[in-house]
């Protein structure tokens, strides 16, 4: 088995901690150790450090390095540039072909997700990997919904599918983008809609031939690229076919349209942190209901804020329900509930070319 952690996002919701050399992947935002490295000591018991591939980017290689001494410097893959998440699924896909058996399994993680309940998630995906194995199927993670969520996708599961080794597997009905609040309601209380982890696990050469037959383009990019893997020219090569390749996402470019996806329910606690107000429902509070990751503060009549500050003191006063991160050249301020917009002042900040925030 093979484990490819997507590693190369740029984590606008985390501005201005997040930035393009350390992401939100890169930081530690739920403890001591950065979201990258708990993902790694994750997937350690599944298998060993030279199948473990990270896919990132030159700015982030240095860092990752340093994060991830155990991994071999050949499996860590840069990408010339984002193009979402098929061409980089293709990528890690084509490398793992090239040096392993014939039918290799694969699975794909995200690198900046909260899991607990360890051993639950590494019996999960051993559980997926022999369903996918012995079944022709791209299989997706789905977490069971505890609350109508609006900034997660959604999976419908349809008819059960039998297999007398792994329960808990289903045909994929169909994919939600974010919802509504009124729409994530009907679907949980629906009972048939689970989280889109963004969790996968199907076999390198099924993967493969479903790439070719739904974004033909890509396959033809990756053949080429496929041809010069350990040659002098494979930069060039990969460099010239990411150019020509379009951006796209695996769900939308290929999971919603194959005959051939399943969804196997998760055992496990899950949270893809996707705000600076997650990362407040999941952190240590005081008797007021304020998170403060700084070492000296005062405030007075603050309540069920969300600070940070990587130097300085922090004093608050009559405020409540706010955000507040400082950083060396940045301080953002904005309400807790709204937090999710940060990547407006980011995309802002691109169109201005105000690149030394970013």
């Amino acid at each position: 088995m093979y484990v490819v952690l997507m590693a190369g996002g740029v984590g606008m919701r985390f501005w201005p901690r997040s930035r393009r050399t350390i992401p939100k992947h890169l930081l530690n935002l739920a403890g001591k150790k950065s979201m990258l490295r708990m993902t790694f000591e994750r997937v350690q018991t599944l298998t060993d450090p030279d199948k473990i591939l990270i896919i990132t980017n030159k700015l982030q290689k240095k860092e990752i390095e340093k994060q991830l001494p155990e991994i071999p410097n050949h499996n860590i893959i840069l990408e010339p540039q984002g193009r979402n998440t098929a061409p980089c699924i293709g990528l890690a896909s084509i490398i793992i072909r090239s040096r392993a058996k014939k039918n290799e399994m694969m699975v794909v993680l995200p690198s900046d997700h909260l899991i607990s309940r360890k051993r639950e998630f590494c019996d999960t995906i051993r559980k997926a990997t022999l369903f996918a194995q012995e079944n022709e199927y791209l299989l997706t993670i789905g977490i069971q919904p505890t609350f109508p969520e609006t900034g997660f996708g959604y999976i419908q599961a349809g008819k059960k599918l039998h297999d007398k080794k792994v329960k808990d597997v289903f045909e994929v009905k169909t994919f939600a983008e974010k919802p509504n609040f009124e729409t994530a309601e009907r679907f949980v209380r629906s009972g048939d809609f689970l989280w889109n982890s963004g969790m996968f696990i199907w076999s390198v050469d099924f993967i493969l031939n479903e790439i070719e037959e739904y974004i033909p383009e890509l396959s033809e990019q990756l053949c080429r690229v496929e041809q010069h893997i350990g040659s002098a020219k494979f930069k060039v090569v990969l460099d010239d076919a990411y150019s020509l390749i379009k951006p796209i996402s695996i769900d939308y470019g290929l999971l919603e349209l194959s005959q051939r996806v399943a969804v196997i329910k998760a055992k496990f606690d899950w949270n893809d942190l996707g705000s600076w107000e997650a990362v407040y429902n999941i952190s240590k509070k005081d008797k007021h209901g304020n998170v403060v990751d700084t070492k000296e503060n005062i405030l007075i009549n603050a309540r069920n804020n969300y600070l940070y500050s990587n130097k300085k003191l922090i004093a608050a006063l009559d405020v409540e329900n706010l955000v507040i991160v400082e950083m060396d050249d940045v301080l953002l301020i904005c309400k807790k509930d709204m937090s999710q917009n940060v990547k407006s002042i980011v995309e802002q900040l691109s169109r201005k070319g105000m690149q030394k925030f970013l």
